[in-house]
């Protein structure tokens, strides 16, 4: 008998724990603004959770308030960046509303990464703020000033939603 209730007590235990786990494994969508020092604009980013701390992602930007002197087209203005992120929000274990992910992305003008943070205040709704940052340009020798817009450092403000 005592063998059974110990039986029935870890099962329990276990069944309480796997429904509690939220982890990271949610697909995240993030919609915000784009601060430079070139210009503002748009950000829209999709993370696609691969486990409770990795995920994998889309993200595009699209620069609205370009300073005059940079005279930039569409191809200047518009960034798209692959993400792989690493959420370290259950590892330091601060809120289970809270993220922290560090990352890299491969984009459209550079090699870079990022570190943001993000709040849950329900189960689908939250907000973010992310830096994000060159490390390798393609284009070193730039003639033209408006390349500069997607190769500086940059922060994004804004809401998620958990998909």
């Amino acid at each position: 008998m005592k063998k059974l209730i110990v039986l029935l007590s870890i099962l329990s235990v276990s069944f309480a724990n796997a429904q509690a786990f939220k982890g990271n494994t949610d697909n995240k969508l993030q919609i915000g603004a784009n601060i430079q020092e070139n210009a503002t604009g748009i950000n829209v980013a999709f993370d696609y959770g691969l486990g409770e701390n990795i995920s994998v992602g889309l993200s595009g930007a699209y620069a609205l308030g370009v300073k005059e002197e940079l005279d930039a087209s569409f191809g200047d203005r518009f960034d798209i960046k692959g993400r792989l992120n690493a959420h370290l929000g259950s590892v330091l274990n601060i809120d289970e509303n809270f993220d922290l992910y560090p990352g890299l992305n491969l984009s459209l003008k550079n090699f870079g990464g990022h570190v943001g943070a993000r709040y849950f205040f329900s189960d689908g709704f939250g907000i973010y703020a992310e830096s994000v940052f060159p490390l390798a340009k393609y284009d070193n020798d730039i003639i033209n000033p408006a390349h500069l817009i997607h190769n500086q450092f940059v922060f994004n403000l804004g809401a998620t939603f958990s998909l």
